[in-house]
C-alpha cells in the first residue's frame, strides 16, 4: 500500500483536487483486496480472478471497492459507467461488456 501511495504522490499535482479521492480509492482497494477478490470471483462465472487480464481485474477491483466499501456516496450507475469507459479505453473490445455484466450483477444483489 505504501508503494501505491508513493506512486500516486508522483501525480498529486496533475490530479489536483481529485488526489484525496484517488488516494482513498487506491489504499481502500489495497486494504480490502481479499474481500474484493472474493466478491468479484463469486460473480465471474467460469473465470478465476487470476485468469482475468490485469487491466480488467484492476478496474473490477476499484469499482467493487467503490460500490461496496468506500465511504463516498458515489452513485452506483456512475461507478459502473466509469468502469466501462476505462475498459473501452484501456482493455479489449469485449472487456467493457464483461465488466458491465459483472458489476450489474453486483449492483442488483447489493440493493
Amino acid at each position: 500500500t505504501l508503494q501505491l501511495t508513493a506512486y500516486a504522490e508522483d501525480f498529486k499535482q496533475e490530479l489536483g483536487d481529485c488526489f484525496p479521492f484517488c488516494e482513498e480509492l487506491i489504499t481502500g482497494t489495497a486494504n480490502n483486496l481479499p474481500a474484493i477478490d472474493k466478491l468479484v470471483s463469486s460473480y465471474a462465472k467460469n473465470w478465476t480472478i487470476n485468469r482475468m487480464s490485469a487491466v480488467d481485474r484492476s478496474i473490477l477491483r476499484m469499482a467493487t471497492y467503490e460500490m461496496v466499501f468506500s465511504p463516498e456516496n458515489t452513485p452506483v450507475p456512475a461507478i459502473i459507467d466509469e468502469a466501462i469507459e476505462l475498459a473501452k479505453k484501456y482493455s479489449t473490445e469485449n472487456s467493457s461488456k464483461f465488466i458491465n455484466g459483472l458489476l450489474d450483477q453486483l449492483k442488483k444483489e447489493r440493493k
